[in-house]
C-alpha cells in the first residue's frame, strides 16, 4: 500500500507553496506590452518530439519578426532549420476563456526557411513535395544540393502561396498571450534589492499532430523572457538573442542525469491548463518501495489564489526505461489507487453535492474545507478521476544555471483524456517542478493550504464562486494527473 501523507510539512516545500499561494507579487497588465525582443531561455521540447528555441521581435506599429530554430536533439546543439517568420499582430479583448489572457489576431506576411545541412533540406523538401498542396509539390526539385544560407519561401500572402502544413506549423500561439511581471531578488551576497523580470506566455500546442493547424489555445507553452528583463544568470538567454536564420543559437550540450526521483518536488510557479485550469503542485516519491504522493491546489484564477479544490493521490510507479521516442527522457508507467478531495469553495461543494448517488464519495455529503475519501466509489465521475487507473508517463531531470534540481514530467493530452496506454504516452513536458526536499529528509504531513477569503457582512468568511467559463469546462474535464 501507497505511504500515508507524511508527519511534517518539509520548510522548504511549505515555504515554496505559500509563496506561490501568495501571488509571489506577480503583475500582469490588460492588455500587455510587447514592444520588444523576446527569448526563449532554454532547449525547448513541443509535441512529437520537436526541439527548438525561439527569438521573437515586436515593434511598435504591431508588425512582428519571429525565429523558430529547429534541432535534431534536445540540447538544441545541432541546428536542424530555421524558420523566419514575418507578419502583424492586433492585441483584442480580454479572454473570457483563459482568465488573465489576452485574445489577439494575427495575419502572416511572409515565411521563409533555412537549412543547416543537406539532410535537413532533404527531409523537409521530401515531406513538402509528398503531402502539400499542388502549388507546393514542386518546392524543391530532388536531388537539390544544400546551399549554406539559402533562404527559401514557404508562405507568401502575395503569392497565396502556403507550403507550410507539412511542417505542423501554424502560429495560433499568437491568439492567447499573457505578460507577467515579477522582481528577482539579486544573487550577489554582496548587492541588496531585486531586479525586473517580464515573461510571455503564448498560446499552447496542441499535443496531436493534426490538430496543430486549427487548434485555439487556452493553456500556454513554457514563456520565453525579454531579452532585456530576464532571470539571472541566463546563458542561453545572450546565444539566442545574438542569433540569425544563418547563425543558429547553438546551446551547450548537455549531458544527461541519471533519473532520482526520490524527494519532494513543488512547483515553481500557478501553473495553467489547457481548458481553464489553474493549480500548483506537489509530489513525493518513495524510491525504497516506488510509491509516491501528490497534491493537487486547484484555483479559479492565473495567480492560483482563489482555491476551489484540492486533491491528494498516491499509488505506485514503475522502474524507469529510457524512452526511445524522445531523447533524454525517461518513460515510466504510475498507478493510481487511492484519491482524496477537499472542495474549497461553495460552488464546487454544490457540484460535487448534485454528484450522480455513489459516484464520488458519500452521497450529499460534500462541505468547504472537509478532505473525503473518494477511492470506496472508484473515483469521482464529476471529476473525471476513475480508480484504480494507470497512466504512462514520461519523465527527465535537469539542474538549472543555479545547479537545483528540475523535473519535468509529461505534458498533458489536450483534448483532456489520459494518458492510459502506451501509444498516448505524452512526447512533450509540462513546466517543471523543483526540489524542495531530498531523498534522506522527513518528509512533511500534508497541511491543506486553507482558504483565506474575505469576510461579509456578517463577519463570515465569504468564498467567492468560480466563474460560470469554469464550471462549464469543469465537469468535462478529465483530472490531468500530473
Amino acid at each position: 500500500a501507497a505511504a500515508e501523507p507524511p508527519l511534517r510539512w518539509e520548510p522548504r516545500c511549505r515555504q515554496q507553496l505559500r509563496h506561490l499561494q501568495d501571488g509571489a507579487r506577480i503583475a500582469a497588465r490588460l492588455p500587455p506590452r510587447l514592444e520588444g525582443r523576446w527569448v526563449s531561455t532554454g532547449c525547448e521540447v513541443r509535441p512529437g518530439p520537436e526541439f527548438l528555441t525561439r527569438s521573437y521581435l515586436f515593434y511598435s506599429n504591431r508588425l512582428f519578426k519571429a525565429y523558430q530554430f529547429y534541432y535534431w536533439d534536445p540540447s538544441c546543439h545541432d541546428p536542424s532549420y530555421t524558420l523566419v517568420i514575418k507578419g502583424k499582430l492586433r492585441l483584442r479583448q480580454a479572454s473570457w476563456i483563459t482568465r488573465g489572457a489576452t485574445e489577439a489576431d494575427y495575419h502572416l506576411h511572409k515565411v521563409g526557411i533555412v537549412f543547416h545541412s543537406q539532410k535537413a533540406m532533404q527531409e523537409v523538401a521530401s515531406s513538402i513535395n509528398q503531402t502539400s498542396s499542388v502549388g507546393c509539390s514542386g518546392f524543391l526539385p530532388p536531388g537539390r544540393t544544400w546551399a549554406p544560407g539559402a533562404l527559401y519561401e514557404l508562405l507568401s500572402a502575395k503569392t497565396e502561396r502556403d507550403c507550410t502544413a507539412a511542417l505542423g506549423f501554424a502560429m495560433h500561439e499568437l491568439s492567447l498571450v499573457r505578460v507577467e511581471k515579477h522582481y528577482q531578488p539579486l544573487l550577489q551576497p554582496q548587492q541588496s534589492g531585486s531586479q525586473l523580470v517580464e515573461e510571455l506566455y503564448l498560446g499552447d500546442i496542441h499535443t496531436e499532430w493534426v490538430e496543430r493547424l486549427h487548434y485555439r489555445p487556452t493553456g500556454y507553452q513554457r514563456p520565453m523572457q525579454s531579452a532585456v528583463h530576464h532571470v539571472h544568470p541566463c546563458p542561453a538567454c545572450g546565444i539566442i538573442y545574438r542569433a540569425d536564420e544563418h547563425h543558429p543559437p547553438i546551446l551547450p550540450a548537455r549531458a544527461q542525469l541519471p533519473m532520482q526521483l526520490s524527494g519532494s518536488w513543488v512547483s515553481t510557479h500557478c501553473e495553467v491548463r489547457p481548458a481553464v485550469l489553474f493549480l500548483t503542485r506537489y509530489f513525493i516519491f518513495h524510491g525504497h518501495n516506488h510509491t509516491w504522493e501528490g497534491y493537487y491546489y486547484h484555483y479559479s484564477d492565473p495567480l492560483c489564489k482563489q482555491p476551489t479544490f484540492t486533491i491528494y493521490a498516491s499509488g505506485r510507479y514503475t522502474q524507469g526505461i529510457p524512452s526511445s521516442k524522445v531523447r533524454g527522457g525517461t518513460e515510466l508507467a504510475f498507478k493510481v489507487t487511492q484519491a482524496r478531495v477537499t472542495p474549497m469553495d461553495q460552488v464546487t461543494v454544490m457540484m460535487l453535492n448534485s454528484s450522480e448517488p455513489g459516484s464520488c464519495g458519500l452521497t450529499s455529503s460534500w462541505s468547504a474545507g472537509v478532505e473525503q475519501d473518494i477511492t470506496p466509489t472508484n473515483g469521482c465521475l464529476a471529476l473525471g478521476i476513475k480508480l484504480p487507473h494507470t497512466e504512462y508517463e514520461l519523465f527527465k531531470t535537469e539542474q538549472d544555471t543555479r545547479d537545483r534540481s528540475l523535473l519535468y514530467i509529461g505534458e498533458r493530452p489536450t483534448d483532456g483524456s489520459s494518458p492510459d496506454s502506451p501509444d498516448k504516452r505524452p512526447t512533450s513536458y509540462q513546466a517543471p517542478l523543483i526540489q524542495c526536499a531530498g531523498a534522506s529528509e522527513e518528509f512533511s504531513n500534508y497541511v491543506s493550504l486553507k482558504y483565506l477569503g474575505k469576510k461579509n457582512a456578517n463577519g463570515n468568511e465569504a468564498l467567492k464562486p468560480l466563474p460560470v467559463a469554469f464550471l462549464l469546462f469543469i465537469a468535462l474535464v478529465f483530472l490531468r494527473w500530473d
